[in-house]
């Protein structure tokens, strides 16, 4: 197919979400007798036939196996939306009450359709017997809470929550995010947003490995200052509150002596410190090492030359000991986690034996794919990879991630995409390695989350729009212009010639469509291309009005600036255009010569310095608008060169 021919069809792609998107006023939108809006996608949802209205007073029943984050939430819940006293009751109790709503939660005794799947839980709603919610576990009742939030709906002046009957859980077990990028670390604001948005979205990961932490790789055998500890200490503490499995990630192979009794015992020194924060996940990633030279003597002695049999020897010796030693001498504690070194292929090696046959089965490994930043994920691959480390392995995918040269000046808004169907045969789980950016990064990690839920449902085209929609707290303008925006930063590098995700699909679609009716002297083609270069420039002032997730405004901010500005000069040079058309040769000069400044202007917007690659210029919808507003100058000056 030609490169045309591929950007029609992914704009036609994205038009579709576009369209989903402006549809979309709530989270529980449906039509008349229909499946509400859910996500991630469970896996059984239908409607019942009558909503149920929050009263002013609610009983709230629960027992011993009620998880309390899910109780906290389900009360803040129904008191944000209309309950003004909330009676909580056992079920003894509540069985003698009444004429008042009954809302259950707990464990799976409270209903036998409680699904057996970990982390799955059961919700009904109807008017004949109230709310129940009830999980498998303390996470599955705190993901039903997390449905019905999605499940309240404006009725009377007042809420009601949509009727409906759901049996769901998870197709992976490890779902959520790394912090696993160079550059600036996020903020213990970024990563406390990061985790509500995890709990939120039902993602029950986040890895702590930042390559720009100090005391993870160059200082590793260093302790953390108290304060710093007490900041940690914050975040893990919020993490157990989503019910997010907060994972420390130690990476000692930049300098570590294998062989040496003091550097092993500094892993476990470190490691201990962070469990008496409440840490009970650890890993100890190899990643971007060398295997072709030793940190000390002592390990040439102990492994042989260097090369990957012997960095295989000695990472497995390391990685046993710490699984025998600490993890299993710990209460509580998780199979600890590795990255191997070869972490990015599908060869055999020396490397990848000595894994294989020696490693512990309890150690989980993770890859990322055929590339540091693959354009796909086949069931295929997954398949070899678990064959090659002898175990069902979770990926680390690197999108959106945003460290790495081909992604300078860059924000990655595209949806999540090209992972097969099926992968939760293969893969023990999917964690997103994010952007700089934290809040930026939800609209893929949302993806990320629904897809690893439920990847036999996922789709991206329905997807992408709620994660869109989410951010705009569902208000339909705001959402149009979000979506507007990210076309602009829709482009998706990777490790191959090419990129993963085309560059502004629907505008390259629309330049495309203009150009060919403007040749062909349809010059009413004008007006409706204005329309849409009318949506970019006012896309900021919308997104910026308060609507949209403060974090995200912030994170986006320069691109928003560069936004307006290319948008003004596409409203500018269509004008140039058609004034040369209709032969107002001045004017056109004159708009050309103020098209010409907004492009200088636009060109002139700089990132802030939040990533590895530094200041750039804040790129948007580069290689398709920039190269509409030559195209359309080329044209304007040819006409009035020919006129004069």
């Amino acid at each position: 197919m030609t490169l045309p021919g591929r950007i029609r069809l992914a704009a036609v792609a994205v038009a579709g979400a576009i369209a989903a998107t402006l549809a979309l006023t709530q989270p529980a939108a449906a039509a008349p007798g229909g499946v509400p809006v859910v996500s991630p996608t469970p896996q059984q949802i239908s409607s019942q036939p009558d909503e149920v209205k929050i009263p002013s007073t609610v009983v709230l029943v629960v027992d011993q196996t009620t998880d309390a984050a899910a109780k906290d939430l389900l009360s803040t819940l129904l008191k944000e939306h209309g309950a003004k006293r909330i009676i909580t009751l056992d079920p003894d109790a509540a069985a003698q009450q009444h004429g008042l709503l009954l809302v259950r939660l707990g464990g799976p005794g409270f209903s036998s359709q409680a699904p057996s799947q970990a982390e799955g839980y059961a919700l009904t709603v109807s008017r004949l017997s109230g709310i129940l919610i009830a999980g498998r576990d303390g996470s599955g009742q705190y993901y039903g809470v997390q449905t019905l939030r999605q499940l309240l709906v404006p009725s009377g002046g007042s809420w009601a929550v949509h009727g409906v009957s759901v049996r769901d859980w998870p197709n992976m077990a490890l779902r959520g995010s790394i912090e696993g990028f160079y550059g600036p670390p996020w903020s213990t604001e970024a990563r406390l947003h990061q985790i509500a948005f995890l709990g939120e979205t039902k993602a029950n990961t986040y890895i702590y490995s930042p390559k720009d932490d100090a005391y993870l790789r160059a200082q590793w055998r260093d302790p953390y200052p108290q304060q710093e500890l007490e900041t940690l200490g914050q975040v893990v503490a919020s993490a157990t509150a989503h019910h997010v499995e907060f994972t420390y990630a130690l990476s000692p192979g930049v300098s570590i002596c294998f062989s040496s009794a003091a550097d092993v015992a500094a892993v476990k020194a470190k490691f201990q410190s962070v469990y008496d924060l409440g840490v009970r996940s650890f890993s100890m990633p190899f990643d971007d090492i060398s295997y072709t030279k030793w940190n000390c003597d002592g390990d040439q002695a102990a492994y042989g030359a260097p090369g990957q049999a012997a960095a295989g020897k000695a990472q497995v010796t390391l990685l046993n000991a710490i699984t025998a030693d600490f993890v299993k001498t710990h209460d509580g504690v998780r199979p600890l986690q590795t990255v191997p070194t070869e972490y990015s292929d599908l060869e055999d090696s020396p490397y990848k034996t000595e894994l294989r046959e020696n490693l512990d089965p309890s150690v989980v490994v993770q890859w990322t794919g055929t590339a540091v930043v693959p354009p796909s994920v086949t069931n295929d691959q997954a398949r070899q990879v678990s064959t090659l480390y002898g175990r069902k392995v979770f990926l680390w995918d690197n999108y959106p991630v945003n460290d790495y040269g081909e992604s300078a000046g860059r924000l990655l808004l595209a949806p999540y995409d090209h992972r097969d169907a099926g992968l939760s045969q293969y893969l023990g789980g999917i964690v997103s390695n994010p952007m700089n950016q934290e809040a930026a990064s939800q609209i893929a990690e949302f993806g990320v989350a629904d897809f690893s839920w439920n990847d036999a449902a996922y789709s991206a085209e329905r997807s992408w729009p709620q994660a869109l929609a989410r951010l705009a707290g569902g208000d339909p303008e705001a959402t149009a212009a979000l979506t507007v925006f990210a076309d602009l930063e829709h482009y998706g590098p990777s490790s191959g010639p090419g990129p993963w995700q085309p560059q502004a699909p629907v505008l390259a679609a629309k330049t495309a469509d203009f150009w060919d009716r403007w040749n062909a002297g349809d010059h009413s083609a004008s007006g409706e291309l204005r329309a849409y270069a009318e949506q970019i420039r006012d896309a900021a002032p919308v997104i910026r009005d308060g609507r949209v997730d403060s974090a995200f405004v912030t994170d986006a901010g320069p691109w928003l600036d560069a936004t307006a500005l290319w948008g003004q000069a596409m409203v500018t040079r269509i004008d140039a255009l058609t004034a040369a058309a209709e032969g107002d040769q001045d004017k056109a000069r004159q708009l050309t010569t103020t098209g010409d400044s907004l492009v200088s202007q636009a060109q002139a917007v700089k990132t802030g310095n939040t990533n590895a690659w530094g200041v750039r210029q804040a790129l948007v919808g580069d290689g398709v608008l920039d190269t509409f507003l030559s195209q359309a100058r080329d044209a304007t000056v040819g006409s009035t060169a020919g006129a004069a």
